[in-house]
């Protein structure tokens, strides 16, 4: 063969050779990219245990942006729980970040371990109570082994204008729901300002030594004093029917929602956030219907709910959604619930989102 088609031989085989390599490649590189998980998004609602549920809060941190914070609380989330399932998040986050990143790292991080999405609440709040930190997770999980056995009281924001006497009224509560202070298993204090959080801190841990605490400013420019601290602690003795509502004497008296909710149903339901786009009467019937949807594949109605937290971003928000939640809620049985002026919500269109607990019937298990 002569030099030159020796060398066209050569040319040719190797430009094969590499076309060859470059398919294979290419080939490898797609079959990658196809395994990759699909992020699921959170649910909308979940069913769960009464009698196995337990309640964590992430620890705070300032290392770092929104994201790594994210991941960071998650992680500690996932591994404070020690296999326990998580089924429901409440994220409140600090700062500029974007609050749909929350959702995508839940998403991600419970897809890469394998788990299921839980239910999930994302609020922007005005401050928290580390320089630098920017989110805050609390996290509501199934155990493997009943840890209730009487059920659960959920006790509903005890608002003043000073913090300990939002403290001494949530202590009353406690003791009228006969909880023991040790089996508060978690309280959250929302304040207008964060001045007083050492005020806030010392009342909690005299009235409930060792407690996780989550406090934080509900908006950046808090115009009145408020405080309100909402719990949920373990029943020393199961109540009279599967969801017994109180309101003991001392406490605010409300026609609008009860101060306690004593629940020993076999599940609860929780539902993520639903939020309202706009700010008309029919968007916020819309809300709510949207949240009943999110009830119906468990049996569940908003006569079944006992507990409702609500973040509006206006008065004139609010004041709507007191006026129009009896269409749906119970009025003769009215959860409890906190009520109050948040910062921000994921969507720049909502003026207003809601998550609710019901006690899911025993037909629908």
């Amino acid at each position: 063969m002569r030099p030159a088609a020796r060398i066209l031989t050569v040319s040719l085989l190797g430009f094969l050779a590499f076309g060859a390599f470059a398919q294979k490649k290419k080939k490898k590189e797609e079959e990658i990219t196809q395994t990759l998980p699909v992020l699921k998004d959170p649910a909308p609602a979940v069913a769960a245990e009464t009698s196995r549920l337990v309640f964590h809060l992430s620890p705070l941190s300032a290392k770092g942006l929104l994201s790594p914070q994210i991941r960071e609380a998650l992680n500690a989330l996932l591994h404070e729980n020690r296999g326990a399932v998580i089924v429901k998040l409440r994220a409140f986050v600090a700062g500029s970040g974007d609050l749909r990143r929350v959702q995508t790292l839940v998403s991600e991080i419970f897809t890469e371990h394998k788990l299921n999405v839980p239910a999930l609440s994302t609020i922007q709040a005005g401050a928290l109570p580390m320089n630098g930190a920017q989110v805050v997770i609390e996290s509501i999980a199934v155990d493997k082994k009943p840890v209730n056995p009487n059920g659960l009281a959920f006790f509903a924001g005890q608002q003043s204008k000073d913090a300990r006497q939002s403290v001494r009224q949530l202590q009353a509560a406690v003791a009228a729901a006969g909880v023991a202070p040790e089996d508060v298993l978690r309280a959250s204090c929302f304040l207008s300002s964060l001045d007083n959080l050492d005020s806030a801190r010392e009342a909690m841990a005299a009235a409930f030594p060792k407690l996780p605490v989550n406090f934080l400013q509900l908006q950046r420019l808090g115009l009145e004093p408020l405080a309100e601290c909402e719990a949920v602690g373990r029943l020393s003795s199961p109540p009279a029917s599967a969801v017994q509502f109180l309101n003991p004497p001392g406490l605010a008296k409300n026609p609008n929602y009860s101060q306690i909710a004593l629940v020993n149903a076999p599940r609860i339901v929780l539902s993520g956030l639903q939020m309202v786009f706009g700010d008309r009467d029919d968007d916020i019937r819309l809300g709510f219907e949207r949240l009943q949807k999110d009830l119906e594949p468990f049996g569940a109605s908003f006569k079944d709910v006992f507990w409702m937290s609500t973040y509006p971003l206006t008065l004139p928000v609010a004041d709507k959604v007191r006026a129009l939640r009896f269409h749906y809620l119970d009025h003769e049985r009215p959860p409890a619930s906190t009520f109050l002026l948040f910062e921000g919500l994921p969507s720049l269109d909502a003026s207003v989102a809601m998550d609710v607990m019901a006690a899911a019937p025993e037909s629908a298990r």
